[in-house]
């Protein structure tokens, strides 16, 4: 089996997200880190070169996000039955194949969105190799 593209660097992940543009974007980006740091417990840790992610299952970040120019792209938060059922609660978001995006943050419920992550982080960790 191929191994992913995206793997886990050593980048440094408030440089990353004090580059992201526009402002509201950085601002919510650190928002956002913040909220995944409290629920995970975790510090992040960058995927390839655009991706935020907290914790690994089978080779990918259980929970993770990137702050792109047009949204916050969230990504774990539906991957498990009872994220996906909880979604609906979030607030403005519109969703993509494995991932859900945010324009604001304050379009959402930020107490939902603690509760996807916590689901999302609830999953057991990758074997030790």
């Amino acid at each position: 089996m191929a191994e992913p593209k995206t793997q886990p660097t050593d980048a440094d992940v408030d440089a990353f997200l004090d580059a992201a543009t526009p402002a509201r974007r950085r601002e919510d980006g650190h928002r956002l880190a913040e909220i995944c740091r409290e629920v995970t417990g975790t510090d992040p840790v960058m995927w390839g070169p655009s991706m935020v992610g907290y914790g690994t299952y089978r080779n990918w970040p259980k929970v993770a996000f990137s702050p792109r120019k047009t949204a916050l792209t969230l990504y774990g938060l539906k991957d498990r039955p009872e994220g996906a059922e909880l979604l609906p609660r979030l607030g403005t978001h519109t969703e993509g194949a494995g991932c859900v995006y945010v324009k604001k943050l304050d379009d959402v419920d930020l107490d939902v969105l603690r509760e996807l992550v916590a689901i999302a982080w609830d999953r057991e960790d990758d074997p030790e190799p």
